[in-house]
């Protein structure tokens, strides 16, 4: 048995395919999507913003997933081993030494950099929703007059933020300790058609408010003298970030996959899976605002945790056991959105662990949470204690974290990937994975579609995004 081999069943794999792609659409679909869209969707126009990002999700989404899977997949290893790998590899096939194999694995180890800072930030946030589920549940937010004041006089203080975002963490830590199949494939079986159910449900019950009609035709009415510049440059920057495209995370979830796994399908299925959940957040969100006389749609970030559960409140205020079970259902809805997306992050470290350092799961799992929980308490004190402590250019952790992680670390890693795939591996090489080693067939314009849109429109792309955010 080869050495490649002998990895792949140490690691394990993905017993299904529906266990594929709902534990990869789990890794896309997050709070990017349920709170993040609406919010860029409310500030950008509504529909024309939504048509200009299915745009994007199709050829910017599903070409850069497909690169992720076909790194994955192709090494069955962890993001920096993969690149070396196949670095080697590419320079084998093409006889032509490359004095940048050394660099290229370099952009693994940023993933799994970004990942860890991300998960720092992300659990703190995920915490604040879980502390929003706990409220609905025992019922305590239909009591808040003050909505914005009652959010920061928790986010600010020291202790319950903090405990709850290291409750998080452990929650993760526990699913994957437990294995791919055991652990994300069973978790993601379960929660991932849970939290459609419950979007589909709460859709319904938005939709019965009385001002629903208003925020359906916001949703589904395009208003094109309202795309400009702007408006495309935000849809292509949400469509990137949602999909968690080039930080490692999907080739690792690839490393899994099975040689019969066609990915440029896989990836379609999931790119619809992740637009499908965004499209219904707005569905669930935007009905709810123009039901209160006031509220813009454009509320901006503080949507999820001072303007919904006023909203929340008031729709329901005559019939309060409907208003608990819709907030309860809606922060419930979150936590598993959370979750699903912090699994995936924290998979592809421990992964690397497993991998490299031969330690067992449970090792390498206690690793990357006793790491996310250092520096998760860095960004949750941030709003608190050491709100004064700004050490990076005047930004404190949880600033500091997320702009080195969006303005840089995935742009960069995202160009880096297309460049990789589109231009050093061998087209041999990248056809055998597209075509499962020549057993699938696929029409000959998806070959010449997908060279193209990674060659070219998707550096370009994330480019554009990487300076408009820069800048």
């Amino acid at each position: 048995m080869n050495s490649a081999s002998s990895n792949k069943v140490h690691r394990g794999n993905f017993a299904t395919r529906l266990g594929i792609i709902l534990a990869t659409a789990g890794s896309s679909v997050g709070l990017g999507n349920i709170w993040r869209f609406p919010v860029e969707t409310g500030q950008h126009g509504g529909a024309a913003f939504i048509l200009i990002y299915l745009a994007c999700v199709i050829f910017l989404g599903v070409p850069m997933m497909t690169a992720e899977f076909i790194i994955g997949r192709r090494t069955h290893t962890d993001i920096a081993s993969a690149y070396e790998k196949l670095a080697k590899e590419s320079t084998s096939l093409n006889s032509k030494p490359s004095s940048l194999n050394s660099l290229w694995p370099l952009t693994g180890y940023a993933g799994m950099l970004c990942v860890t800072l991300i998960l720092s930030y992300y659990a703190v946030v995920a915490g604040w929703v879980l502390k929003y589920a706990v409220d609905a549940l025992l019922g305590n937010l239909h009591s808040v007059t003050d909505t914005a004041s009652y959010f920061i006089d928790f986010q600010t203080s020291t202790w319950s933020p903090l405990i709850y975002a290291l409750v998080f963490i452990l929650l993760t830590h526990i699913i994957i300790e437990r294995g791919v199949q055991n652990g994300i494939e069973r978790f993601s079986k379960v929660m991932m058609p849970l939290l459609l159910l419950l979007m589909l449900l709460l859709a319904i019950g938005s939709l019965t408010m009385p001002g629903a009609g208003a925020g359906v035709e916001f949703l589904l009415k395009p208003d094109f003298t309202k795309i400009t510049p702007t408006v495309v440059l935000s849809a292509l920057g949400q469509a990137f970030f949602s999909l968690s495209i080039a930080i490692g995370c999907l080739s690792t979830y690839a490393s899994y996959f099975k040689p019969d796994v066609p990915l440029l399908k896989t990836a379609a299925n999931v790119v619809g899976i992740d637009t499908a959940v965004a499209i219904l957040s707005g569905f669930i969100i935007f009905p709810a605002v123009f039901s209160v006389p006031g509220v813009q749609p454009d509320a901006g970030p503080g949507l999820v945790f001072v303007t919904l559960p006023a909203i929340f409140s008031s729709l329901f205020s005559g019939v309060p056991v409907i208003g608990y079970v819709f907030s309860l259902t809606f922060y419930f809805l979150l936590v598993l959105a959370a979750l699903t997306s912090t699994i995936s992050m924290h998979e592809e470290v421990t992964a690397f662990f497993v991998d490299r350092a031969g330690v067992s799961r449970r090792r390498a799992a206690a690793r990357m949470t006793v790491s996310a929980m250092m520096l998760a308490a860095l960004c949750s004190l941030s709003f608190g204690v050491l709100s004064d402590f700004r050490p990076f250019f005047g930004r404190g952790f949880f600033d500091a974290f997320n702009d080195v992680t969006a303005l840089w670390i995935m742009p960069l890693s995202g160009i880096v990937l297309s460049i990789f795939v589109g231009w050093k591996l061998p087209k041999k090489l990248v056809i055998e994975e597209l075509t499962n080693h020549h057993t699938l067939r696929l029409p000959p314009f998806l070959f010449h579609a997908f060279f193209f849109l990674i060659r070219w429109l998707a550096p370009i792309a994330i480019t554009i995004i990487f300076l408009n955010e820069l800048l």
